[in-house]
């Protein structure tokens, strides 16, 4: 049986460069792309976090307030904004003392190349990652982006039963960046599209909950936190993380994703309720009820969004994975409207309590089964 494999130990020097990376993700100052400098701090025995004694609430408005401001650019896959958040993340994972587990400190490198392709309506340019068929070696150097990443955590397990098998808990951090100026009710035009609920809001949950985690008991088996780049361009950052993960695909147990948590959905039941995608398909939905969770089944399974998140690509090699979201079909979404100011923080802070009793649960608990014919429709690219 393969164990969790060893993260690399981080320089002195990655150390060093924690702090100076918070401050260009904060301050959005990166004309050099300096806030793409590896982070590599190392789990630390710090004293309790300044912030420890303020409501979860405010804790995730200051922290969405960061990943979704203008200064991010709209996070966009390739481009300095992607950057400076990809290094807030890391920052913020080495503040809660969790342990590295990219190959570079918290980042996972994300090859990718921008390639055009003949489509029915044209040339189409879009990222790729490296494969058999599309060798980088003969791309020209302009069209190759070297500096995309994954931001990648661990905690390790402490039952000695299971602490090999992995619960994956993700969101993705990227959205669309900067695009066609649309104004808002006030009538002045905005061309940045913030992403706040999409995804900023289940990414800053993702980051509450392993906060959470490595403050209380270990959890049985390990949980790895995989806040994921280029979803919105294909799914790129999570497939790069299947092709190259932290504990192999075969000990992983399940895939939780967050994703659009940012407001309430009176179809899941409103304030602090949310709804599973695929909930039908597996086991878990029926054993987090069970548990007393206020995570319900997708009311609307016909827009098939059990297919449109990074939870797909895990479900595809087998693995029960699904995305918790709240998502109530607002017309922000993909609009530049899409902003801090419009999340309901309240509701959040009691869905992310949800989500950390199910991440506990799974980590702890049995694990969950795919239903008969829970897997139809999942076939790999």
């Amino acid at each position: 049986m393969d164990a969790v494999r060893p993260v690399p130990t981080p320089s002195a020097a990655g150390i060093a460069l924690a702090a100076a990376l918070l401050l260009a993700a904060c301050s959005g100052d990166d004309p050099d792309g300096a806030a793409r400098e590896r982070s590599g701090a190392a789990t630390i025995g710090a004293a309790p976090l300044a912030d420890a004694g303020r409501p979860r609430d405010e804790r995730l408005a200051d922290l969405l307030s960061t990943l979704a401001a203008d200064s991010m650019e709209g996070r966009r896959t390739g481009t300095a904004g992607a950057h400076r958040a990809a290094a807030f993340l890391a920052a913020e994972l080495e503040r809660y003392g969790i342990e590295p587990a990219g190959t570079d400190g918290y980042f996972q490198p994300v090859p990718m190349a921008r390639v055009t392709t003949q489509t029915q309506n044209g040339a189409r340019e879009r990222l790729v990652l490296p494969s058999a068929e599309v060798d980088f070696d003969t791309i020209p150097a302009e069209r190759l982006l070297t500096r995309e990443v994954n931001v990648v955590g661990i905690i390790r397990g402490s039952d000695p039963e299971v602490a090999h098998e992995a619960v994956v808990l993700g969101a993705h951090f990227d959205h669309v960046g900067i695009g066609a100026a649309v104004a808002d009710a006030a009538g002045v035009l905005d061309s940045i599209y913030n992403g706040a609920d999409d995804d900023g809001s289940g990414t800053v949950a993702v980051l509450e909950i392993a906060r959470e985690l490595s403050t209380g008991a270990p959890p049985r088996r390990t949980v790895v936190i995989l806040l994921s780049t280029a979803e919105e361009v294909g799914l790129l950052g999570t497939r790069w993380y299947i092709e190259n993960p932290v504990v192999p695909m075969e000990q992983t147990v399940a895939d939780l994703q967050i994703e659009m948590i940012g407001r309430p959905d009176e179809l899941a039941g409103g304030f602090g309720r949310g709804w599973l995608t695929g909930y039908e398909r597996t086991t878990m939905g029926d054993q987090l009820a069970a548990a007393g969770s206020p995570i319900v089944a997708d009311a609307r399974p016909e827009m098939n969004f059990f297919f449109r998140s990074d939870n797909i690509a895990f479900a595809q090699l087998g693995i029960p994975a699904h995305t918790l979201s709240s998502y109530n079909m607002h017309e922000d979404y993909h609009q530049p409207s899409d902003e801090v100011e419009a999340v309901d923080f309240a509701h959040m802070a009691a869905l992310v309590d949800a989500a950390v009793q199910a991440v506990r649960f799974l980590a702890d608990g049995p694990r969950p089964e795919w239903k008969e014919g829970g897997r139809e429709g999942l076939t790999r690219d």
